[in-house]
């Protein structure tokens, strides 16, 4: 049984829709296709420093754990290919990547096979995958058109999740219309788990806002409450949640609301196995009140927040954690500078 109210509203047309991406391709070396003008600004960890070996204290990243979503280096995997920049990611000590797409432009076609040989060949495990939710378009590649084939593909990739970026606005943003919009992610979760795999939702501040039929609810907690744990997932984009927390930290009527995202993660760790470590600046002067930058170059404290969900389980560290930028001034260097941060995290010695 529901805890929230019926809806009587009208549906609301909003809806939330991120990225349709690229495509991917192999073929010559990183050292040829790159040249020095990819050469990052940032040195790399050192191969001995890649599961966070270096400093004083313990590391605060779990080994094995670091990922990049790709879609943070779209414009070098149109142009070079997926063999050049998974050269260059690891180099920088990555683990895995999360996918935004299988194909690329210039860079000439690619199997699905020949993707997931690649990864291997350059250490990289494909722990993830962002495909639409929905689109008018009858023959579009998302969940609600074509669910077996967004679950074939991710199969033949070995993925152990299957996801969507986008935010469950299909229907509105209506408490009624979340929970409509509930009941086909738990039929995607269930489809995923038959093969294998979870089915999970990317958040960006959006989610975080009111029902607009019941203004002392938020959307967020409508889609944690009407869906079933077992079948479906969230992915924390920790910049959107902080601007959520900006704002939607009152209701429509002024009142307090505040928001913590890391106490979402905290009272239900299990339903979050995937997080995009994406920095910001505070800015007052911003509609969203932060300002995206660089991983390490902001003011989020990835310390705090990374070393508390390890914590969870009795300190069992089975998370995973992405890196991005939506736009990043040299994808490259982006890339090495976050590897080399993350990577240099360490909680003091007690």
């Amino acid at each position: 049984m529901s805890r929230f109210g019926k809806d009587n509203d009208p549906e609301l047309t909003h809806r939330l829709s991120r990225r349709g991406m690229l495509g991917v391709a192999a073929g010559a070396t990183a050292a040829t296709l790159l040249g020095a003008a990819a050469t990052p600004a940032v040195a790399a960890p050192p191969a001995a420093d890649r599961g966070g070996h270096r400093g004083r204290g313990r590391p605060v990243l779990p080994p094995g754990r670091l990922g990049i979503q790709l879609y943070s280096l779209r414009d070098k995997i149109s142009t070079l290919g997926f063999a050049a920049v998974f050269a260059e990611l690891e180099r920088h000590g990555y683990d895995e990547i999360e996918l935004a797409g299988y194909q690329q432009g210039s860079a000439g076609p690619i199997t699905l096979a020949q993707l997931k040989r690649l990864a291997r060949n350059h250490g990289l495990n494909p722990i993830g995958s962002h495909v639409g939710y929905y689109s008018s378009d009858p023959g579009a590649y998302t969940f609600a058109q074509n669910l077996d084939r967004v679950l074939d593909d991710a199969q033949a990739l070995g993925l152990k999740h299957i996801g969507t970026p986008a935010g469950p606005f299909r229907y509105g943003s209506t408490v009624d219309a979340w929970k409509r919009a509930a009941e086909e992610f738990n039929t995607y979760g269930a489809a995923a788990r038959r093969r294998g795999m979870k089915f999970y939702q990317h958040n960006h501040a959006e989610e975080f806002s009111f029902a607009t039929d019941n203004p002392r609810v938020r959307l967020y907690d409508v889609l944690l409450a009407e869906t079933d744990p077992d079948l479906v997932y969230l992915e924390m984009d920790i910049y959107w949640a902080h601007v959520a927390q900006h704002r939607y930290s009152k209701r429509p009527d002024g009142t307090p609301a505040p928001l913590d995202p890391l106490r979402y993660v905290l009272r239900q760790p299990d339903r979050f196995p995937l997080f995009h470590v994406k920095d910001g600046e505070r800015d007052e002067s911003t509609r969203d009140g932060y300002r995206m930058k660089d991983v390490g170059d902001g003011d989020i404290d990835y310390k705090r927040f990374i070393s508390a969900v390890n914590r969870t389980h009795g300190g069992r560290r089975d998370h995973h954690w992405q890196v991005e930028h939506d736009n990043p001034v040299d994808s490259l260097a982006f890339a090495c500078k976050s590897s080399a941060h993350l990577h240099g995290l360490r909680e003091r010695d007690c």
